[in-house]
């Protein structure tokens, strides 16, 4: 089914009402905050797989950034296939695809087949995401910022609750497998309920049919906001994966902490992608440009005192939440707001997917950068020129955005 599909008024009307339509988004949400939990299986699980497989620690480290790979190159295909198929169907290909890469880690043989299913659980996870973004914001498009707020909220869910859950599934079991099996099953299952409860008229409704013009917004990618904010999304890419792929090992390496302070520090991340919802708010009320120049700034701020080692343990919580307010809740989230009003409204799926290839493109890189960086320099130099000035240089693209330009 196309995109651009318009089912009848009256079929909208006599299928379903705002109610079930808030059932069936609430089901997605819960689906995304579980597959976002399953991204963290890796990293959680990374001594008992490298004994298992018998992994030198440099490919092991390889393997727990290469679910990113897979999500950059997975999302302009999909927004190729929601214009030729329903949402639904991309969307349940994704979840699929990423439960059925999740069960095959338990087969793995070594680091080759271990890096292929990785990479297809990140394709999976793109189709997912993808999916899920032009749904939101086609749906509930008046509020179309506010809409990927909630999916981005459900995001920093599955960032909290993810280590925290994988955690008790280990000790519980006492093996890495059992995880995987539970995760990937469980999305199977999920997969299940969403073939049968989500309704075509919630998953492909077209803007004609919420009563809302088409004016505004380019036609095609090549324009001037797209390119813009695709190099915007692959800069914060590095950003925040350079921040989530070593902060960790510097809380350990650099400051000492215990695995368990490690890991309450890195909670307050999660906790302040929480207000994404609020996030999605401000890019509702105020300009794409206003708001992702102001809150780059503060993340540009609010980075540069992240590596320094002379500062308390409660200092590294609130330095952490305030990447994820102003990063994950804000910034991620207008990013992806702008990709999509940069577009005409029937073009959600390809606002979406530049949008995910171009920020998951960034950050495959970002942890490996962030290390050479260190390697040659020091903990310091490398927060401040990666991520701190980045942030700047994010901030000042922002100015370039037209917004005349988005749609309406």
């Amino acid at each position: 089914m196309n995109e651009a599909a318009e089912p009848s008024q009256q079929d909208t009307e006599n299928s379903g009402s705002k109610k079930l339509a808030y059932a069936m988004f609430g089901l997605l949400l819960v689906t995304y905050i579980l597959m976002v939990a399953d991204r963290f299986l890796i990293s959680m699980l990374a001594t008992d797989i490298r004994g298992a497989l018998d992994l030198s620690r440099p490919n092991m480290f390889a393997l727990t950034t290469m679910f990113t790979l897979g999500l950059g190159i997975g999302g302009l295909p999909a927004a190729a296939l929601i214009t030729k198929f329903s949402r639904k169907a991309v969307l349940l290909t994704g979840l699929i695809l990423l439960s059925a890469a999740t069960l095959l880690f338990t087969k793995a043989t070594g680091f080759a087949t271990m890096f292929v299913f990785i990479v297809l659980q990140g394709v999976g996870m793109s189709f997912l995401a993808t999916a899920m973004f032009s749904l939101s914001t086609s749906y509930f498009a008046a509020n179309r910022v506010a809409a990927l707020g909630l999916v981005n909220l459900s995001f920093g869910l599955g960032s909290l609750l993810g280590h925290w859950v994988i955690g008790i599934m280990r000790d519980a079991y006492g093996s890495w497998e059992a995880p995987m099996l539970i995760f990937g099953f469980t999305g199977i299952a999920f997969a299940i309920a969403i073939a049968v409860a989500v309704r075509p008229w919630f998953s492909e409704v077209a803007p004609a049919a919420k009563h809302l013009v088409d004016s505004g917004g380019a036609d095609s990618l090549k324009n001037h906001n797209t390119i813009l904010l695709a190099i915007m999304s692959a800069l914060y890419g590095m950003v925040i994966y350079g921040f989530l792929g070593t902060y960790p090992t510097f809380l350990s390496e650099g400051l000492g902490l215990s695995a368990t302070d490690k890991g309450l520090v890195m909670l307050w991340f999660g906790v302040g992608g929480l207000t994404s919802y609020y996030g999605g708010k401000l890019g509702d009320k105020f300009s794409s440009k206003s708001v992702l120049f102001t809150f780059s700034i503060a993340l540009g701020i609010t980075t540069w005192f992240l590596f320094k080692t002379d500062q308390s343990v409660m200092m590294n919580k609130v330095l952490a939440t305030g990447v994820g307010v102003f990063g994950a809740a804000i910034v991620y989230t207008n990013l992806a707001g702008g990709h999509v009003k940069a577009l005409k409204r029937t073009l959600t799926g390809k606002g979406s997917g530049m949008f995910v290839t171009s920020v998951y493109g960034g950050a495959s890189i970002g942890g490996y950068t962030m290390g050479l960086l260190v390697q040659n320099y020091n903990w310091v130099f490398a927060g401040q020129i990666q991520i701190s000035l980045l942030c700047v240089v994010i901030a000042l693209l922002a100015l370039g955005l037209r917004e005349n330009e988005f749609s309406k």
